[in-house]
């Protein structure tokens, strides 16, 4: 009997177009039962380790390379008894739905407009006690101190634009860009009280110049340059970074769409790898699906990127043989016998 490895799970997860159980899985291979696939799903364990392994193989890095920080929930909301479940918010959803939180990190190379997840956590306090600020600090260390990729700025979410996180990245001798949320308290001088930022006043030159502020809770004399990006009648995006000499609220609007590379990933990875669709009870059973999931897309995009096709190109493309061969000799035929 052929032994059950990851990679077979992970082609069953590229393979598949609409079912991603463990049962459909049996029902159509020649070669596993669904203990067999089940018993590898509790007992083994893959970590991230088994992304960087892909990683070094397709990165291509840039001196000007961004690293992009964000989260995304796994949308559980019919699963009342998965171990790694709980209740969060859920920005796509826009409120606090039942789901597993991946915190992930994604690097981008804008010479060739291409970009790469190099890793990711599950957000789960109840068995780990770390936040996703802890999350995000563990792969930002990993990051120097492993991965060891060349990049200039790193773009990241209001979620995590605490001051820790911020002089973090300050001490690394590397650019960030991050919104702030509208109660933000800052001051434009230690003369002047600390006020929101949606409450400051902005000349025309600072409107197109941005201003020095003093974050509230930063060491004293620490400043940032504020920006006041005005992206619809109804969306105003507060926005700081600790390059003092960017002048220009365009240019800022540029770096920070960067970020939407992170969210084009995250919609990708939930529909065409079958993140989402995992109905295992355990907790290392969850985790080991997301992980393989997560190898999926990086194939998914390493094929994308030599092909010049969509990922969904080529997820959908898998039907293209089959489509053909029931058009030339139905399976079901719409004719009467």
């Amino acid at each position: 009997m052929k032994k059950f490895t990851k990679w077979d799970y992970c082609q069953f997860l590229l393979s598949s177009q609409i079912n991603y159980t463990q049962t459909y899985f049996a029902d159509h291979s020649e070669q596993f039962s669904h203990d067999q696939i089940n018993r590898w799903m509790r007992t083994e364990t893959l970590t991230s380790q088994e992304l960087r392994q892909w990683v070094q193989k397709q990165v291509q890095p840039s001196p000007k390379g961004y690293v992009l920080f964000d989260d995304t929930v796994l949308d559980k909301q019919h699963s009342f008894f998965i171990e790694v479940v709980r209740r969060q918010w859920s920005g796509n959803a826009k409120q606090v739905i039942k789901g597993i939180g991946l915190v992930t990190c994604v690097y981008v190379n804008p010479e060739t407009d291409q970009f790469w997840v190099i890793d990711y956590r599950l957000f789960d306090p109840e068995r780990d006690g770390k936040s996703k600020i802890n999350h995000l600090l563990e792969m930002w260390h990993n990051l120097l101190a492993v991965t060891e990729l060349p990049f200039q700025t790193v773009v990241i979410d209001s979620w995590y634009a605490s001051m820790e996180v911020m002089k973090t990245i300050e001490k690394a001798g590397k650019i960030y860009y991050c919104p702030l949320k509208a109660n933000r308290q800052v001051s434009e001088s230690p003369a002047h009280p600390y006020s929101r930022v949606d409450q400051l006043n902005w000349s025309d030159i600072e409107s197109e110049q941005g201003k020095k502020v003093h974050l509230k809770k930063f060491p004293a004399g620490h400043q940032v340059k504020l920006f006041r990006l005005v992206l619809s009648s109804q969306r105003t995006e507060y926005v700081v970074t600790n390059d003092l000499s960017q002048d220009s609220a365009n240019d800022t609007q540029e770096e920070c769409a960067i970020r939407w590379n992170i969210e084009q990933f995250h919609r990708e990875l939930k529909q065409t790898t079958g993140l989402e669709f995992c109905q295992c009870r355990s907790q290392r059973a969850q985790r080991n699906h997301i992980a393989c999931a997560m190898v999926v897309w990086m194939r998914f995009n390493q094929l994308a990127q030599q092909t010049k096709k969509t990922i969904y190109q080529l997820k959908q493309g898998l039907l293209d043989e089959y489509m053909r061969q029931q058009l030339r000799r139905p399976s079901i035929s719409i004719y009467p016998a």
